[in-house]
């Protein structure tokens, strides 16, 4: 019997014994040659499976006895292109030579080890984690953006080939391929999870997140790679929901926000409370000074590459890196104490109204046509400026069948609690 179940329940199963390692790796090999080939996920691997099977061997011969076992053993993780790990190139989705690129293994992907997760094998980024797109289609409509810059990770998760992955959001890199693709994406509060062993593209902003099918999937891997991370017993009531309405909600598309109403109305007549606030009125502002620090700050991190091969660079990341280097100090001391001063609003328009997430579209409408772009990040952006922590929950599809997700932030450094509030949200959602 074929094993189709998300990762929690996978993770069970292996852990116990009720479904065999080694079978289960045959019947994902099965499934990857028939999907991969149309969506382009995976960074190839010549002996993928051979290395796959080995690893697990060695880590069943480690852990014999079933109630040791750790919570993500057998578990295969894709790992985005600008991850190191131990064993493999990594190319960032640049032309670059990937000697260059090399680098300690990232503490995230050590993690994954230490918990008994496999490494499934690298995914395919946008160059560098900026815009410039690479091969991989979204599986809902072939024709379609997965999203970036995670598009690999996010589509591998979509497709059913590996029940998760890692990602990284500068701006919106995880949560708009999450709803793109239909699955769950979690961003934590900035800097709860390592970014060692990750090539950076702005150190101000860049967020180490992952992709799961579903929130108690997102769960276990937030319990294995957020420091500190506190199991919270089940809530025993509805979280508060904040709707951002005003300038920052209208860059949506009119589909986005139709979609968005009918949403909120299944909410409300789920139990939820929603508070309407007309805030981010500077959202432009602050879109312009997210957009500096990241410019600025890829200049730096790419300094002596770009001196040396500025001609293998994207056009769109050579745009990035020159603007960077034109941004003044002043700018981006401004966009740096930006980010602080926004998550003192956010905290504390909340604390007024007793609100205790934000939701708001996780994209500006469905995945776009074409594979040339990969879909505006624009309504992410407030919540990677200000670190919060923030999950795509599915919400449903449009008229043609593509996937729709909201957003929902917290306050900084509760992110065990967006995780435990996710999951009554997407069973609202799902209904």
């Amino acid at each position: 019997m074929v094993h189709d179940e998300p990762l929690a329940a996978t993770a069970d199963a292996l852990r116990i014994g009720r479904i065999d390692i080694t079978t289960y790796l045959e019947e994902l090999e099965e499934r990857t040659a028939t999907i991969e080939p149309k969506i382009e996920s995976l960074i190839a691997e010549n002996n993928r499976w051979e290395r796959l099977h080995q690893e697990a061997t060695t880590l069943a011969s480690h852990h014999s006895t079933p109630a040791e076992r750790p919570p993500l053993y057998g578990i295969p993780v894709g790992v985005k292109d600008i991850f190191h790990v131990d064993g493999m190139l990594t190319r960032a989705g640049s032309k670059l030579p990937p000697e260059t690129l090399t680098g300690d293994e990232a503490t995230v992907v050590s993690l994954l080890r230490d918990a008994g997760a496999l490494i499934f094998g690298k995914t395919v980024t946008t160059e560098f984690a900026h815009f410039e797109p690479g091969p991989t289609r979204n599986p809902h409509d072939l024709e379609r953006t997965p999203g970036g810059s995670s598009s690999g990770s996010a589509a591998a998760v979509a497709a059913g080939i590996c029940p998760a992955a890692l990602g990284s959001q500068t701006i919106g890199s995880v949560i708009r391929p999450a709803a793109f693709c239909g699955i769950v994406g979690f961003k934590p509060s900035f800097g709860r999870i390592s970014t060692d062993g990750v090539i950076p593209l702005s150190t101000s902003v860049d967020h180490v997140g992952f992709f799961t099918q579903d929130t108690p999937g997102a769960s276990l891997m937030a319990s294995v790679l957020c420091e500190n991370w506190r199991q919270l017993p089940a809530p025993t009531g509805r979280p508060t929901l904040a709707v951002p309405d005003g300038p920052y909600l209208e860059q949506a598309s009119s589909v986005a926000i139709e979609a968005f109403e009918s949403q909120l109305d299944q909410l409300e007549s789920s139990g939820y409370e929603i508070v309407r606030l007309n805030t981010l009125t500077d959202i432009e502002s602050i879109n312009e000074r997210h957009k500096r620090l990241v410019a600025a700050d890829s200049a730096l991190a790419h300094d002596d590459w770009y001196r040396e091969y500025g001609d293998r660079y994207a056009e769109e990341t050579k745009d990035l890196i020159e603007t960077g280097k034109t941004t003044t100090i002043e700018d981006v001391v401004e966009s740096r104490r930006s980010r602080h001063e926004l998550r003192s609003r956010f905290t504390e328009l909340m604390d007024h109204y007793e609100a205790d997430l934000w939701i708001a579209p996780a994209a500006p409408g469905p995945a776009p046509e074409g594979i040339d772009t990969t879909g505006d990040p624009v309504m992410n952006l407030p919540w990677t400026h200000a670190g919060l922590p923030t999950i795509t929950v599915p919400a449903g599809q449009t008229a043609e069948g593509l996937p729709l997700g909201v957003q929902c932030a917290g306050r900084f450094g509760s992110d065990e609690d967006v995780i435990r509030w996710s999951h009554g949200l997407a069973d609202s959602l799902s209904q």
